[in-house]
């Protein structure tokens, strides 16, 4: 079977950093893209890029793995195949139920396996991808990046592809029910090992927020957008990194203090929330885990400033998805519907718009690990923490010391 990568990606008609730069100045959100791509290339679509389309070449009668790789790390991105069914087969690397759709959505960072069958007339097909964006009043990229699906043969092709029909812009539904369908194989070659009993169960709010701080230059006061995890908008340590820190037993570069839950319940997901929640408190605050603790954590997305999705993400550890949904997690009604026999195991998950979802893992990996929304703007703004997992017994569950090609901060 013939195996192809399409990389998902973005582009500007100016320097990245110029543009991340002017977006971390302006406290706004950054500049939208240009284009979208694939394989680095716009597409039909653009003329600028016409010529140089990426094609995939097929023969009727066989099967292709695609591996799609969204680098686009703004935003969620709706992907299809014209005329074309996918079967997903696996995501983020872990094996899923074979799961036939018309099309997918993935995430920044993500990355999702599908078989393509080639089993149309034969004949020239776009598939194509388009942004998934549902915050309201937020400016978005509305260009559709193509590449061709080309049958090999003696035939005369249509003038021009088909399109594949995708999702609107703002379909909150469509992208939750495809990441609601994803199944791990959970068959005895393929076992899997969802934590039953919960000895460290988290509440995580994630919000985009506000500040309001003063500027210098001419006397008066700016608002800028923020971000946080239980109201705690994470500051990235300049004196070291907290690996180094923790390693070497120096204080003074984090805190370990992360609250367990939020320091408020209240509405997450009402159309109006008091202003009062708007400013969340700055800090480089850090969760500790002991070695082989069984972790839930409920992601809790809210209506804060700007009700969004948001892709988490962890590094140096895989998590089984046993629940989401729309508006505020019920603490006595959710859990009853968890699927804890054949989640999804990943390491990113879409949170849905002013919905949660909610993850399990075993904390068996010692080390110092990120955790962040892949929203690159978000993440930027402050919606990260880091989990440390501390050392368990023998060698194999040791911390492995800073590399010494690490970087600075």
């Amino acid at each position: 079977m013939k195996t192809c990568r399409l990389y998902l990606g973005e582009w500007w008609k100016k320097d990245i950093f110029e543009v991340y730069d002017e977006f971390k100045a302006s406290g706004a959100d950054p500049n939208v893209s240009d284009a979208y791509t694939i394989n680095g290339q716009p597409g039909d679509l653009l003329p600028c890029s016409k010529s140089d389309t990426f094609k995939l070449s097929v023969q009727y009668g066989k099967t292709y793995l695609l591996r799609l790789i969204n680098a686009a790390l703004q935003d969620i991105l709706f992907f299809s195949v014209a005329n074309h069914q996918v079967t997903v087969v696996g995501t983020d690397a872990s094996y899923t139920k074979p799961l036939r759709v018309d099309y997918l959505a993935i995430s920044p960072g993500q990355t999702i396996d599908v078989l393509l069958e080639a089993n149309q007339p034969p004949d020239h097909y776009y598939m194509a991808a388009k942004v998934y964006s549902s915050a309201s009043g937020v400016e978005y990229d509305n260009t559709t990046t193509t590449a061709i699906v080309q049958y090999r043969g003696n035939y005369t092709p249509s003038s021009t592809p088909s399109l594949p029909h995708l999702p609107a812009f703002n379909d909150t539904t469509a992208s939750a029910n495809f990441t609601g369908r994803l199944r791990s194989l959970a068959d005895k070659n393929h076992p899997i090992d969802v934590p039953l009993s919960i000895n460290t169960p988290l509440f995580f709010t994630l919000s985009v927020n506000k500040f309001t701080c003063a500027n210098t230059s001419c006397g008066t006061t700016q608002t800028r957008l923020g971000a946080s995890v239980n109201n705690i908008s994470f500051q990235t340590p300049t004196r070291m990194d907290i690996l180094r820190a923790y390693y070497n037993q120096i204080n003074g570069v984090y805190g370990d203090k992360f609250p367990d839950r939020p320091p408020v319940f209240f509405n997450f997901t009402a159309d109006s929330i008091p202003l009062i929640y708007e400013t969340p408190t700055k800090g480089t605050e850090v969760r500790v885990l002991k070695y082989n603790s069984t972790v839930e954590i409920v992601f809790q997305g809210t209506n804060v400033a700007a009700g969004t999705e948001h892709p988490m993400h962890i590094h140096g550890t895989s998590f089984y998805v046993v629940g989401w949904g729309f508006g505020n997690f019920d603490k006595d009604k959710d859990p009853l519907t968890y699927n804890l026999v054949d989640p999804p195991l990943q390491n990113t998950i879409a949170v849905p718009k002013n919905g949660w979802s909610v993850i399990r893992f075993r904390a068996s990996n010692p080390g110092v690990w990120f955790v962040h929304c892949h929203l690159e703007r978000h993440m930027s703004w402050g919606m990260q923490m880091a989990f440390i997992i501390r050392n368990g017994h023998g060698k194999d569950a040791q911390m492995l010391p800073p590399p010494p090609s690490m970087p600075p901060c």
